[in-house]
């Protein structure tokens, strides 16, 4: 069975600057919410994307270590902001700017995740994409992909460092 059961278009879709994609998941991140904008730029139904895990949208280009850098933050109870590539329901892409956070419940304890996504600017499209290429080519050479992972999740890391700002401040820089 291929990895990803859509392949690619090469076409981007895009959605208004005033818009805003939420969703929300469960600690799997299995999604719970839907809202419309989201429904409608995925391509699928909100039944078909109601319990689906959100790596249902992954688009291949995007280097996995965004994401370990997602769930590190995410399960240290901090919020994340990144730069993600989407896939449809029929293989077209979407860039957002994600906000994601835990949700936490009254003991502290988290009960799952919510997310809020823009449209990015497309000069800051420019700048993240070489970046991503790179990132992804550096996992691609690797005998294994966890090995390329780490691989690329340490060099995105001393991108940051190199810049003398914390991942927090330095996406905004893009």
């Amino acid at each position: 069975m291929a990895k990803y059961a859509v392949k690619p278009t090469g076409r981007e879709v895009t959605f208004g600057e005033n818009d805003i994609i939420v969703s929300k998941t469960d600690l799997k991140g299995r999604i719970t919410y839907a809202n419309d904008v989201f429904v409608g730029i995925s391509g699928y139904t909100e039944g078909e994307l109601l319990g689906q895990p959100h790596s249902i949208l992954r688009h291949p280009d995007m280097p996995r270590c965004v994401f370990k850098l997602l769930w590190d933050t995410l399960q240290r109870k901090q919020e994340i902001f990144a730069y993600v590539k989407n896939m449809t329901k029929t293989g077209n892409h979407y860039w957002v700017f994600a906000h994601v956070t835990p949700s936490l419940n009254e003991r502290d304890e988290i009960i799952g995740y919510h997310s809020n996504r823009r449209a990015p600017s497309r000069e800051s499209l420019a700048r993240i994409e070489p970046i991503y290429k790179t990132l992804l080519d550096m996992e691609g050479r690797h005998g294994n992909a966890k090995e390329g992972m780490q691989a690329s999740f340490a060099a995105m890391m001393e991108t940051v460092r190199n810049t003398g700002k914390q991942y927090e401040e330095y996406v905004f820089t893009l």
